[in-house]
């Protein structure tokens, strides 16, 4: 069916929508986990059913989908809560948490994976941004769930906010970094060899980077801006206040920096891709 996802997407946004008006309404808490799981769930969905569509493989079932997203995504976020739960905060934490989210979730394409005959560089696609986008949409919902949950009670507006961001972010996340990752690992026929360790090595710095930038952007803010009394502030371990021109140029530079990452991940996966459309257009001829 042309345009499958297009259309999983409007009904999906829709009943959201209703499901938020009417909670809002209402203040029917029964229809809080609806609201929970079709926001965090729509987005990855969609671009699992949109990505399918792009790279229809025989080898690539309905099934095999399934497993890759439920499976694959719970395995990861299991993975990650249990390596990730004696971490403290700091520099180093970001680098760590790359590491072991885009491992278990390499580690889970491969169990998932497992009795794959066939393994090209597209199913391998498909099939990790799958593994990705589950692990994005059981992440979200649990960072949904606890948005929930305010000094002042209930609040359903800043569940939404945190529905609404994550969903914008999807696409260029966890889904296109396992994607990376799942193509190059199937390229080498499923081994572990040199380039899939370079490949994970390099989805993490990129997951890295993307869950540090707020704080690289605030240091190139105050790098940038900062008076003389605000890093006195600092230096005493005090958080000084900031100016609205500080505020812009800290917004301007967090964005700016997610774009950027986002833009060396897709032109990392098309260029990865780029053999696949070879191949594909001269059997087409």
């Amino acid at each position: 069916m042309k345009r499958l996802w297009l259309r999983i997407f409007l009904t999906g946004f829709v009943l959201w929508l209703a499901t938020v008006v009417v909670t809002s309404w209402t203040g029917n808490s029964n229809l809080v986990p609806t609201v929970v799981l079709f926001g965090s769930f729509l987005v990855p969905v969609t671009f699992v059913v949109w990505a399918y569509g792009r790279g229809r493989s025989p080898a690539v079932t309905v099934e095999l989908l399934f497993m890759a997203f439920v499976v694959g995504g719970v395995l990861g976020v299991l993975g990650a809560s249990l390596l990730e739960s004696r971490l403290r905060p700091s520099i180093i934490m970001y680098v760590l948490v790359g590491l072991i989210e885009e491992g278990v979730k390499l580690a889970a394409l491969v169990f998932v994976t497992r009795h794959s005959v066939r393994r090209v560089t597209r199913d391998g696609v498909v099939l990790g941004a799958t593994v990705g986008f589950g692990f994005a949409a059981f992440e979200s919902a649990g960072y949904a769930f606890n948005a929930l949950f305010t000094a002042d009670g209930l609040s359903l507006a800043q569940l939404v906010e945190t529905e609404v961001l994550r969903g914008i972010l999807t696409p260029v996340g966890h889904g296109l970094w396992t994607a990376i990752a799942g193509g190059v690992l199937f390229a080498a026929g499923g081994r572990i060899t040199g380039h899939v360790v370079l490949a994970y090595l390099g989805v993490s710095l990129l997951h890295a980077l993307w869950d540090s930038m707020s704080a690289i952007a605030i240091a190139i803010t105050l790098v940038l801006t900062g008076r003389p009394w605000q890093f006195a502030l600092l230096r005493i371990g005090r958080v000084p206040n900031v100016s609205q021109w500080q505020v812009h140029v800290y917004t301007l530079l967090n964005w700016a920096g997610l774009i950027l990452i986002s833009l060396v991940a897709l032109a990392w996966l098309w260029t990865l891709l780029g053999p696949s459309r070879r191949e594909r257009r001269i059997l087409s001829q």
